[in-house]
């Protein structure tokens, strides 16, 4: 971590009050658990569900330990926060394997929509393009266990001659950019009809609001994306590959232009009448094409003026006053930290090479929801911390965060507020 004055000395006090009751509020839990008709079945059982939550949590955040040892550690400042009765004992793995079948994944899903909200305020740096809120959407894979019924939700990657080792899930997420922590998750395999990232994209553009950006890189456009992302009245910066083609309709002042993106429906004849449309100053039809604007350059310094690429970006933000386009291509590369919550998340927190412990494919789903609410506890810690420390939040490293909150954890006086 950098030695903020604020952020270094404030993080730790932060932490001592408990992360996990403090980032996931057991009123949640409990309603979460209602919802989907999990409650425990006996008063007196030694695993009931918001204790089951904690321990999910705890396996994403202690990955080198088994079972009983995570329980172990939780014990006591959960018989603090009020989640642990002093008489019950440890249970053994088959308990805990068992609790974590009654409760499956549902719950843990609906606890990680309704906490992860973002958590960036206006004076966060790093977190805006003037009102807009930075976000980005990615996708990554998790190596599982080798079961058959794993392989058979979830799928190999590779070809049928030469298959992965482990089957593998693909978790899509949306980052708050600012603060690095995941809004939003979808998780789906890696192989059959719907295991692309832009399938399961559509399930994330629900999550989005009207003052957001939406940042995201080639291998996301497609036209039925873009309008459904468009529609949700948030505006999108995406990078595009050299294979779409955008005809001019306008050259702007900056350097950028108007242009169209089409219905893949469509025929030449229909585009090129669409496109007249639009050079004319008339309307096109919104299901068959959609007016963009198109930022292009080049980073300098990469290499000689032969291997630099020439980076294209489309936009709905067609105002080039308010928003020129060498701004654009500064948040766009934003998205970067993106990349870097991925790596937090497999490499910080689970460990690399690292496979899940979950033989099933439902508890894959609940506790690749642990990983990713603990995952957000950190983050939005870190993003407070900073805001406060006026740094930006990228400054704050999480690896040392985390061996912090895993020596925190599980102190005694570790209390949630």
């Amino acid at each position: 971590m950098t030695q903020g004055a604020g952020a270094g000395g404030r993080l730790p006090e932060w932490i001592s009050i408990g992360l996990l009751a403090g980032s996931v509020p057991r009123d949640v839990i409990d309603d979460a658990v209602r919802a989907f008709g999990r409650q425990a079945r006996r008063s007196d059982g030694k695993l009931p569900p918001h204790v089951v939550v904690y321990l999910v949590m705890a396996l994403a955040l202690f990955a080198d330990d088994d079972y009983e040892e995570a329980i172990t550690r939780l014990s006591e400042p959960l018989e603090r926060w009020g989640c642990w009765d002093r008489a019950w004992e440890v249970p053994t793995t088959s308990a805990i394997t068992q609790a974590r079948k009654r409760l499956g994944s549902e719950p843990l899903a609906e606890i990680f929509d309704r906490i992860a909200e973002p958590v960036a305020e206006q004076l966060t740096r790093g977190a805006w393009l003037g009102p807009r809120r930075l976000v980005s959407i990615d996708g990554m894979e998790w190596d599982l266990p080798d079961t058959e019924s794993n392989a058979e939700a979830f799928g190999r990657s590779g070809t049928a001659a030469n298959p992965s080792a482990f089957p593998k899930a693909r978790v899509l997420t949306l980052v708050e950019t600012g603060s690095r922590a995941p809004i939003g998750a979808a998780i789906g395999p890696i192989a059959g009809k719907r295991a692309g990232e832009q399938t399961l994209a559509f399930q994330l553009f629900e999550r989005l609001e009207e003052d957001m950006l939406l940042l995201a890189d080639r291998g996301f456009f497609g036209f039925e994306q873009w309008c459904v992302a468009a529609g949700t009245g948030a505006d999108l910066l995406w990078r595009v590959g050299d294979t779409l083609t955008l005809p001019l309709v306008a050259d702007l002042p900056d350097g950028s232009y108007l242009s169209l993106v089409y219905s893949p429906r469509l025929n030449t004849a229909a585009r090129g009448r669409l496109l007249e449309d639009a050079r004319a100053g008339r309307e096109v039809d919104p299901e068959a094409a959609r007016v963009v604007r198109v930022v292009e350059y080049e980073v300098p310094d990469r290499g000689t003026d032969a291997e630099r690429e020439l980076i294209c970006l489309i936009t709905t933000i067609t105002d080039h006053a308010n928003a020129p386009a060498p701004l654009l291509a500064h948040a766009y590369h934003q998205r970067w930290e993106h990349e870097q919550s991925n790596d937090d998340l497999k490499t910080a927190l689970r460990g690399p090479g690292r496979i899940l412990r979950s033989k099933s494919p439902d508890l894959v789903r609940q506790e690749l929801y642990g990983y990713l609410l603990t995952h957000y506890a950190i983050s939005a810690l870190i993003c407070r911390a900073a805001t406060e420390a006026d740094i930006d939040p990228d400054r704050v490293k999480f690896t040392r965060t985390l061996r912090i909150v895993r020596r925190r954890v599980a102190d005694p006086a570790a209390i949630s507020p």
